[in-house]
């Protein structure tokens, strides 16, 4: 009998992916802050898992895409536009970064607590 790890982990693997995918979008943001023009982007994160999910169950119009590209990120609007143009206000940025990484540490936990009972159920314990 073999494991199939994605019913085992279920949707926090694909989760884990699409954490560790926005923190490579908020990390360009932050890093962009003092470019004149940059556009600060972000992921639609509960989309982008959706649509994962729903390739996972087959369905076959939710398969085109499934690693994230540039068209996967959207535009942030600012709240406060500064005039060169740069629409990056840092707080925001940090702020889902920070996010971001606490979603990123709690899917990571499901899935090692998942794994560690998987692997008492092998030892039989």
């Amino acid at each position: 009998m073999t494991i199939n790890f994605k019913d085992a982990l279920g949707v926090h693997a694909d989760a884990l992916n699409l954490r560790a995918e926005r923190t490579k979008v908020l990390a360009a943001n932050i890093a962009n802050e003092s470019t004149p023009g940059y556009t600060a982007r972000d992921v639609d994160f509960g989309a982008m898992l959706q649509q994962r999910v729903d390739a996972d169950n087959g369905d076959a119009a939710a398969g085109a895409g499934l690693a994230m590209g540039d068209g996967d990120a959207l535009y942030r609007v600012p709240f406060h536009p500064s005039a060169d143009g740069n629409t990056v206000e840092i707080g925001v940025e940090q702020a889902a970064f920070a996010q971001n990484a606490s979603d990123f540490q709690t899917s990571l936990t499901f899935i090692n607590m998942q794994l560690r009972g998987l692997a008492k159920a092998i030892n039989g314990q």
